[in-house]
């Protein structure tokens, strides 16, 4: 009876052995198959990230470039504007030194006058029209002082507006995607 029992035994040892196999190797075959669907997975997602990361690198260089070219325009308008004050302020100092050397040689004339005055009326009368000149030319000077100033500063100040309306421009709007 010992060989009509261990048939079956060996059959069965045989089914489980084979069933063992055949579970390993669907195993295996489910493992690898998921490796290479994670690695397929990882290449995409780094070949992706890897996009992305060049993408948003050249967006921030575009970006670096511009506001280093919008910095230098800055720079750029500031001497702008600094050459036109320092003009300005030449002119202007033109006109007090001739203004003053104009007073002082009025003075003088009058000084003059003055001494070879031949009576007190003539005096009283010569100082009057000196006052009235001096005082008439005064307002001249400073208003023309005045007017000069103003268009300088206007002057001065019309680049750095027009930069600031750039940078505002720039700075505004959204940045690209």
């Amino acid at each position: 009876m010992t060989t009509t029992t261990a048939k079956p035994k060996l059959a069965a040892a045989k089914v489980i052995e084979d069933a063992t196999v055949q579970a390993k190797a669907n195993i295996e075959s489910i493992v690898q198959a998921s490796q290479e669907q994670a690695k397929k997975h990882f290449e995409q997602t780094m070949a992706a990230t890897k996009d992305q990361v060049e993408k948003t690198s050249a967006q921030v260089l575009k970006g670096y470039d511009e506001m280093t070219a919008l910095a230098k325009e800055n720079v750029d308008a500031v001497v702008q504007s600094g050459t036109i004050v320092a003009k300005g302020v030449e002119e202007i100092g033109k006109e007090v030194v001739a203004y003053s050397q104009a007073s002082f040689d009025k003075s003088v004339a009058t000084g003059k006058a003055l001494l070879s005055a031949k009576s007190l009326r003539e005096v009283v009368d010569l100082q009057n029209d000196y006052a009235k000149s001096c005082f008439d030319a005064f307002v001249a000077e400073a208003n023309r002082l005045s007017e000069m100033s103003v268009k300088v500063a206007n002057e001065a100040f019309a680049p750095l507006s027009a930069r600031v309306n750039v940078a505002v421009d720039k700075l505004s709007k959204p940045i690209a995607a």
